[in-house]
């Protein structure tokens, strides 16, 4: 690194940094090739790619990957769910400021073992455990776990997207149905 460079600096140049921050936000093709994304404000209000209001039960309000990704609108992606059998658990505040799972959350990880992508919310301090699962009367449920909760969703909702990747998850969607039933 050029000398001028921070001591805490992890690359050398904004190129590099923004090839960094590329690499790790995959998002598995399970989901890109679904024409199901929208654009979202900072509040998690849902946009379409050309800024006006989207809604997740219209499908005319949603995109492609690429045609979200590309856009400017809004401040992020998010990924609608519409009872095709995606699903994503959504553990709220699990997260320290050091990045350490809570014990309720890391008992879903263990439940998961590695099968499916999980990412950081985009808040930092929770998780989506996103994968195929049918969720018993629809649309959502939220769930305390010890002391912390899991918001389960399957349809008639959308999830804020990052692509950040929580340590070394795999880039596909695994079976999560045996982790939905031990939470109903």
């Amino acid at each position: 690194m050029p000398i001028t460079a921070r001591a805490h600096a992890k690359s050398c140049s904004s190129r590099c940094r923004q090839r960094r921050s590329r690499a790790r936000r995959t998002i598995p093709a399970e989901l890109t090739s679904r024409p199901r994304w929208i654009r979202r404000t900072s509040r998690k209000v849902p946009l379409t790619v050309h800024g006006e209001a989207a809604s997740s039960t219209d499908p005319s309000t949603w995109s492609r990957y690429r045609d979200a990704a590309a856009s400017t609108a809004g401040v992020g992606l998010g990924f609608v769910l519409d009872g095709d059998g995606v699903v994503c658990l959504d553990l709220d505040h699990c997260l320290d400021a050091e990045g350490a799972v809570a014990g309720w959350a890391q008992n879903v990880l263990d439940a998961v073992a590695g099968s499916s992508w999980v990412e950081v919310s985009a808040g930092g301090d929770g998780l989506h455990v996103w994968g195929h699962g049918r969720l018993p009367g629809g649309a959502g449920r939220r769930l305390r776990l010890g002391d912390g909760t899991v918001e389960v969703y399957a349809t008639g909702r959308y999830i804020a997207v990052t692509g950040r990747t929580f340590g070394g998850t795999p880039q596909r969607l695994g079976d999560l149905q045996h982790v939905i039933d031990s939470l109903l």
